[in-house]
């Protein structure tokens, strides 16, 4: 009786100690939103708000102008973790007319008030800046692109900053368009405080399996979710996100996942989404 508790005991503490380690029973879901609609997102259950670089930060504007956006967050008790859209159309990343210093000076302040407002990831999308100009050579844009990054990034650990890589479908730009690039990128820059996000609408479009998940490991530090179709709130098409869900499981991934999708009628949507995505994780913890 006693060998044969013994060997329950020793195969309960073998399948424990194969889980991973401090995995939420819910990923910690955001919603990407405009300063303007902070209201509508602190009537929801959302858990932080993710909003646009100029549209928080407003590195071009006045420090009164960035204050009083931190206000206007602070009044409706919302929480800041990430911002998106890192780079303005304006300021090209690559081509003959990139200009980096002027980037520079654009991050630095962006990373200032990034930090002042608890900030943890800029999301650098930015597919019109990255966009590579025709007929100007791939190899030299993505050189460019790598120096870039490499001077960006003593400048984000310096304000304790993550810059996130975001691949974006080729509909929108022709430059980094899956995970597996974007992580050929980061791996290239080798450094702590550039990473890649994982955008599962943009990883549908691009017919990108969740395995390029599994291949990114640790160097994934955030998600964005929407439906395939029309960019649809999670919930409205029925889309199944588990593939996603267990392929950040088994990378045992700490980070969030923001939904950024086209709302047609937010303060509808917006519960649904929420309980799909947690029925969705509920389900998939059930497979297991």
């Amino acid at each position: 009786m006693k060998t044969i508790i013994l060997i329950s005991l020793l195969l309960i503490t073998i399948s424990l100690r194969s889980q991973p380690t401090n995995q939420p029973k819910y990923f910690s879901l955001g919603v990407c939103q405009k300063l303007e609609n902070c209201q509508l997102v602190s009537k929801t259950t959302f858990e932080y708000i993710e909003c646009g670089v100029e549209n928080l930060l407003a590195p071009t504007q006045s420090d009164e102008t960035f204050q009083n956006n931190l206000q206007k967050i602070h009044t409706n008790n919302l929480t800041l973790y990430s911002c998106n859209n890192f780079i303005p159309a304006t300021l090209k990343s690559v081509g003959p007319d990139a200009v980096p210093d002027k980037i520079m000076a654009f991050a630095k302040v962006t990373f200032q008030r990034a930090k002042i407002a608890g900030i943890k990831i800029i999301v650098f999308g930015s597919g019109v800046s990255r966009k590579i100009p025709d007929g100007f050579d791939r190899q030299k844009a993505r050189d460019q692109f790598i120096d870039l990054l490499k001077h960006l990034a003593p400048l984000a650990q310096q304000y304790d900053i993550i810059i996130a890589i975001e691949p974006i479908r080729s509909q929108e730009t022709n430059f980094i368009n899956t995970v597996k690039e974007a992580c050929e990128i980061a791996r290239l820059v080798n450094h702590k405080n550039i990473r890649v996000l994982a955008d599962f609408y943009h990883m549908a479009c691009e017919g990108e399996s969740p395995e390029s998940i599994v291949q990114a490991g640790n160097l994934l530090v955030h998600c964005h979710i929407a439906e395939k179709t029309n960019r649809a709130a999670p919930g409205v098409n029925k889309d199944d996100f588990t593939p996603y869900f267990k392929a950040l499981h088994q990378i045992n991934y700490q980070g969030r996942i923001s939904v950024e999708c086209s709302w047609t009628n937010f303060e509808k949507e917006a519960p649904e989404a929420i309980s799909t995505l947690k029925k969705q994780q509920d389900e998939l913890s059930i497979k297991k």
